[in-house]
């Protein structure tokens, strides 16, 4: 293996004698580049070298007397230059672009949970093996494996991150259900107040409370909670003894609707409660418009009695 001294004074390689052989007949080195030997110490011409001797020596001038129409009339003239893209330059080595993206993925994956870690390990070994190919064309192999490493780390810290990650998730997906069921409940009861306005003060009746107040709610979508089967049409039951009632004769710490497992016009009391509440807690409507949630220890609190 050689190591090159272009004429910008920098190092290039190393680089094995078939490449510097294919170099010197391309004319990307000349006799006079410095090249050493691999352990050298000492920067010497190509042509003190005896392996490079003869490939790099200048060619044979034409002998006195051939004919130009003759081949070894016109051999090729021995004319070296320096300069980018000359004859004599040697070419620099470039950094992999691969390499730098294998990085640069690896240290996101510590931001994205390891999801670009998995990329930035494959450009890494891609990287890694195109460096490899080069014959020294190429540089940056330690930017792969740092970002090989660093992408290999990200994806054995997934499950770790997905540990803190899902029970988060799985809180805020409870916590949105529930404020969701209680703002359907707040929508119900605005539509039976809208209907007791409608018709002389009178609450509908308890057998057909949901087809009487469907008009006054935007969509079907607040008869239904979304932490509840999706089989039902409704999951909340009116409070079967303000049936007909005069809106001005209900206290308004009256319960009006309640969570159940599921029906429509299903009316009752707390016999048609939930055996297990959906939210953490019961969530109920009062006759003043208001929404809460209870625990099963307030149960026996709620007024049901108008």
């Amino acid at each position: 293996m050689y190591k090159i001294l272009g004429s910008d004074q920098k190092e290039y390689g190393p680089v094995s004698a078939e490449v510097l052989q294919q170099w010197i007949a391309e004319h990307r080195v000349v006799p006079e580049t410095l090249i050493m030997a691999e352990g050298g110490t000492e920067w010497k011409p190509l042509s003190s070298f005896p392996e490079f001797s003869q490939a790099s020596a200048p060619p044979t001038p034409p002998t006195p007397g051939l004919s130009m129409s003759e081949p070894e009339a016109a051999p090729r003239p021995y004319a070296p230059q320096w300069g980018p893209g000359a004859p004599g330059m040697v070419v620099p080595a470039k950094t992999s672009g691969l390499a730098i993206t294998s990085l640069v993925l690896g240290i996101l994956g510590l931001f994205t949970c390891g999801i670009t870690g998995l990329f930035g390990l494959i450009t890494g070994i891609i990287a890694t093996s195109k460096i490899g190919k080069s014959q020294g064309r190429l540089t940056g192999k330690g930017m792969a494996i740092a970002g090989m490493c660093i992408g290999g780390v990200t994806l054995i810290m997934l499950p770790f991150w997905a540990g803190l990650t899902l029970p988060a998730l799985a809180k805020a997906k409870t916590k949105a259900q529930r404020i969701n069921c209680l703002s359907n409940l707040k929508m119900l009861g605005l539509g039976l107040r809208m209907y007791a306005n409608d018709n002389s003060g009178k609450y509908p009746l308890a057998n057909n409370w949901c087809d009487a107040i469907r008009n006054d709610v935007s969509s079907d979508k607040p008869f239904k909670c979304a932490a509840a089967s999706q089989g039902q049409r409704c999951t909340y039951a009116y409070n079967a003894k303000l049936s007909g009632k005069r809106e001005a004769d209900v206290d308004p710490s009256t319960v009006m609707l309640f969570e159940i497992e599921g029906g429509w016009n299903i009316s009752g009391g707390p016999e048609l409660m939930l055996p297990k509440a959906r939210h953490g807690g019961y969530n109920v409507s009062l006759a003043d418009g208001s929404v809460m949630q209870v625990t099963p220890s307030q149960l026996s609190r709620l007024r049901w009695d108008p």
